[in-house]
């Protein structure tokens, strides 16, 4: 009643689950489905509950890309360059250049993990580059979705990008939902429509895919359904190498409920088990095949000069952007002032979520793959990126954006959708190197 004396319209029930000042408890369990419901009973609560969802997702990302594409076809620089590199004949197409091209050669050839020295090289890049560098899932579904809708690579690659960020998109909403409320799922949505990177979530790259296996297998640990959650661990580790930061988390997660008592150790104990395989058996498929146990971080070494450095490289970085300095190693100005500014944002935002005390699962995923990319060698600029699965970091902000009335939340998520044309997508793959 006050409700509706105050802002002179009906109270809506869900506004005090939403604009409560303080986050209610993580769950242990997920809600009861009712098994009584007839199927178009059962569809109708599936759209009033995903629809929302997949629209704010849908309509963000489109602003997003049409202002990318806009930007790209107004500048016209990707004429010039390889197809390889950022180019094409068409706008689209710098979407499939960079890693997407390996993406699409894995696709239609597989695999030759044999390592090429550069002839006469001496100086970081020795070896020239081989598509074992790139994890197998992502091109695997490539060519099967080929396969099946007779579509090209390329195509094919954009399919299971984009329909894995909406699978992702749910999943970000389940996980934040849960603590939040609807509003909040929804704001956490929109925010990674339109964080720093996320013009990779709609390219032949992986990181749509990856996100969307993240988030459901954290949110498996958080309803207790371990052997789902190794299973997907299981997957994102054919998927990207980042996927031992998952397996740390589960680990941990199955831990914790077994001294809490919460679990038996079977499950979990099953669940740790099956989750390093994939990684461990791409690894080890390509160390055979180089005749090197090694083989793979050798060839991230030599081929691109990606080595794990304990952070030496991302030091270097942080002590000279603020200063205006840009001679370090792969260096890219304005990629790199977007990638500092994220480096810093994800401590305050790591504390801001470590206070609302979720389950250990996110917060070891977030720290780990947040050491894990700023322990590493690499194109800095590339950190948007390699930092956009790390959805839990959106939880924090999205509780403070409930608060927000639907025509305010719109006006800043639309309003940063049409900026991430450029800094989410035209930086990433025309002004810096993806």
């Amino acid at each position: 009643m006050s409700s509706t004396v105050r802002t002179g319209r009906p109270a809506d029930p869900s506004d005090s689950a939403d604009r409560a000042p303080d986050p209610t408890p993580w769950p242990d369990v997920s809600p009861a489905v009712d098994a009584g419901q007839s199927p178009p009973e059962r569809q109708r609560r599936a759209v009033a509950r995903h629809g929302p969802v997949l629209a704010t997702y849908g309509v963000l990302k489109l602003v997003g890309f049409a202002a990318f594409m806009y930007l790209l076809d107004s500048a016209g620089d990707f004429r010039g360059k390889h197809p390889r590199f950022g180019g094409g004949d068409h706008t689209w197409d710098v979407l499939g250049s960079w890693d997407g091209w390996w993406y699409q050669q894995i696709a239609l050839h597989g695999y030759d993990p044999a390592p090429e020295p550069v002839p006469g090289a001496t100086g970081m890049i020795t070896l020239k580059g081989n598509s074992a560098a790139f994890f197998p899932l992502y091109p695997t579904l490539m060519r099967l979705v080929s396969e099946v809708t007779g579509l090209g690579p390329y195509g094919a690659g954009m399919t299971v990008s984009v329909v894995c960020s909406f699978v992702a998109a749910l999943g970000i909403h389940a996980v934040t939902a849960r603590v939040g409320g609807r509003r909040a799922g929804l704001a956490a949505v929109g925010l990674w429509a339109v964080w720093p990177g996320s013009g990779a979530e709609w390219a032949v790259y992986s990181e749509s895919l990856y996100t969307a296996l993240a988030v459901w297998a954290c949110y498996a640990v958080i309803t207790r359904r371990w052997l789902v959650a190794g299973l997907l661990t299981f997957l994102a580790g054919l998927a990207r190498p980042t996927a031992v930061t998952l397996v740390a988390a589960l680990a941990v997660a199955g831990l914790i409920a077994v001294c809490r008592r919460r679990e038996d150790i079977r499950r979990p104990l099953l669940a740790v088990a099956i989750a390093p395989l994939g990684t461990l058996g791409y690894l080890g498929w390509v160390g055979h095949r180089m005749g090197d146990w090694g083989g793979y971080s050798k060839l991230q070494d030599g081929a691109w000069g990606h080595t794990f450095d304990y952070g030496r490289h991302s030091i270097g970085v942080l002590t000279s952007v603020p200063v205006g300095h840009f001679d370090y190693l792969f260096a890219m100005p304005f990629e790199d002032v977007i990638g500092v500014g994220m480096v810093l944002l994800v401590p305050v935002l790591t504390v801001l979520l470590v206070r609302l005390r979720p389950p250990a699962v996110l917060v070891v995923y977030t720290v780990l793959s947040y050491l894990m990319v700023m322990g590493t060698q690499q194109y800095f600029g590339n950190v948007s990126r390699h930092l956009l699965p790390l959805f839990p970091l959106l939880i924090p902000l999205a509780l403070a954006m409930r608060r927000l009335r639907l025509p305010s939340l719109a006006t800043v998520l639309g309003t940063a959708a049409l900026a991430s044309g450029s800094y989410a997508g035209y930086v990433l793959f025309e002004l810096g190197v993806p």
